[in-house]
């Protein structure tokens, strides 16, 4: 099963809207391009959230007509600059295409978290998330299982990003130990490539279709790498490929006098 993951793409009502100086909707053209060219045969796309920065209907209206393009299922998961009545609203409804929410295709189960605080930027799973994770687990018609959510359940290496980070992390993966079945933990949130593995299950995330934060920066940094998006390929014995792939030949300028994020 080929996944496409997006996320972070901070849209606005407007197709002008800048993001530290940069217009994300050009950003997340030229990236839905790439994924266009690259991913002819794509089974599902997953966008785990930031997928609007001023949280407009219009934002979610844009990126769902152009997620639709690809005519595969895709599953929205909220991120902290986002609203989930507006993202439904765009989503016509469709509850079962927004997080929390179970995946089930061939021997894999995708679990999708909601990892936010309502009106807050760092990340959290409250009791009731928990079960839910618990009990997704367990009843998971997969062999094999991907979690999804947008916060970054282990620290990062950036000081400022890691105050972020999801507090009840430890209870999480008390869960997620709990399950033998888990290959794989992938998170939005952190705008920056990161592929790792903590007691066997694999651990990822994945750039922004805009801005990128600078790695193991103590202080607020942006990175001069380009905006992108990851593609997993999910084998039935549990296997994962999986790579980054980023915009080349464009130069997105980023003017950090701009504020906004």
């Amino acid at each position: 099963m080929r996944v496409v993951q997006v996320s972070d793409c901070h849209l606005f009502a407007s197709t002008e809207g800048k993001l530290l100086g940069l217009n994300t909707q050009f950003s997340l053209d030229r990236v839905l391009e790439l994924v266009q060219s690259e991913q002819p045969s794509m089974d599902i796309i997953l966008a785990t959230g930031d997928l609007a920065q001023d949280s407009s209907l219009e934002a979610y209206q844009r990126l769902d007509a152009a997620l639709g393009e690809f005519g595969v299922p895709t599953y929205w998961i909220e991120g902290n600059h986002d609203k989930p009545a507006p993202m439904l609203q765009a989503l016509k409804g469709h509850k079962a295409q927004m997080g929390p929410l179970v995946i089930e295709r061939g021997e894999w189960t995708i679990v999708m978290l909601d990892s936010t605080i309502p009106g807050e930027v760092p990340g959290e799973l409250y009791d009731d998330d928990i079960e839910f994770l618990r009990r997704s687990l367990k009843n998971a018609a997969g062999q094999h299982i991907m979690v999804c959510l947008h916060h970054h359940p282990i620290p990062m290496g950036c000081k400022w990003l890691d105050t972020q980070v999801v507090s009840s992390a430890d209870r999480f993966f008390e869960v997620i130990d709990a399950e033998p079945r888990v290959r794989a933990v992938v998170w939005g949130h952190v705008h920056q490539e990161f592929d790792g593995e903590r007691q066997g299950v694999r651990l990822f995330a994945v750039p922004s279709t805009c801005v990128q934060f600078k790695p193991h920066s103590d202080d607020f940094a942006v990175d001069k790498q380009p905006p992108g998006y990851r593609w997993f390929d999910l084998y039935p014995d549990g296997r994962i490929e999986t790579q980054v792939s980023r915009v080349q030949g464009i130069e997105f300028e980023v003017d950090m006098s701009v504020k906004g994020y």
